[in-house]
């Protein structure tokens, strides 16, 4: 068992956009909303922007990479044009690329780094000449993440959701395809953060026993849980799964 207290916490915030959307105006407000998960004790922000602004809006991208002091983290679907140039604007931390379709509710699957290889290749370096650090989306498959290497990445971002699903049925097995993955993607010199959901039941699981792991990604369910145990309350949670 692997014990790794350094793994930062990054909130995704695009259910509290979402919340705000629904009604028009500002409450909640997302830049407040931002700078209280950091006072609390995050150490980074995520925003995942889509064409159609239904959480977060391009303005949101701006107004919380002027706002925010720890690390930004913009993710999306680099194939669009005007998120490449969003990012470029920015420059945030870090930029995560996801393969999403247009219209796509939530990401559900990582790049076929073997099939995209050379346009990997290419908008990696676009990212990377902006001093823009760059994790992209994958699956826990070891090819995938030897592929993921060769682009000249800086990380790759492991799709958790099946880790997720199948945690309560056999957390050991569940587990099996990240660790393998994991090995990888160290002996590849790439760095390693994990998202999507991830919870206060199976993530201290997940963080003690994934050697290396920088950087988790959490919004869905550390936003639910917000609503019962408040939101500085389940911030501390989360980061104490990550702490033993």
């Amino acid at each position: 068992m692997t014990e790794l207290p350094h793994t930062k916490l990054s909130i995704n915030v695009n259910k509290i956009a979402t919340l705000r959307n629904s009604r028009g105006g500002n409450n909640p407000d997302l830049v407040q909303t931002a700078l209280n998960c950091e006072s609390f004790g995050a150490q980074g922000i995520t925003v995942h922007p889509r064409p159609d602004e239904r959480h977060i809006r391009y303005q949101d991208v701006f107004d919380l990479k002027a706002a925010i002091a720890t690390e930004f983290n913009i993710e999306g679907n680099c194939q669009e044009e005007k998120f490449i140039q969003l990012v470029l604007a920015n420059k945030p931390t870090q930029v995560t690329l996801v393969p999403d379709a247009l219209g796509q509710i939530t990401s559900n699957h990582g790049w076929d780094t073997i099939k995209n290889q050379e346009y990997l290749k290419d908008i990696v370096a676009v990212f990377q000449e902006a001093g823009i650090r760059v994790s992209l989306f994958v699956d826990p498959d070891p090819r995938m993440v030897e592929a993921a290497a060769t682009t000249g990445t800086d990380r790759i971002e492991l799709y958790t959701e099946s880790y997720a699903t199948n945690y309560l049925l056999n957390k050991e097995l569940a587990l099996t395809p990240y660790l393998q993955a994991a090995k990888v993607a160290q002996q590849a010199s790439l760095g390693l953060n994990a998202g999507h959901d991830l919870d206060l039941h199976n993530l201290r699981y997940f963080a003690q026993n994934i050697p290396g792991l920088l950087e988790v990604s959490i919004g869905h369910a550390l936003i639910c849980d917000a609503l019962y145990l408040g939101l500085e309350v389940t911030i501390q949670r989360y980061l104490d799964q990550l702490k033993s």
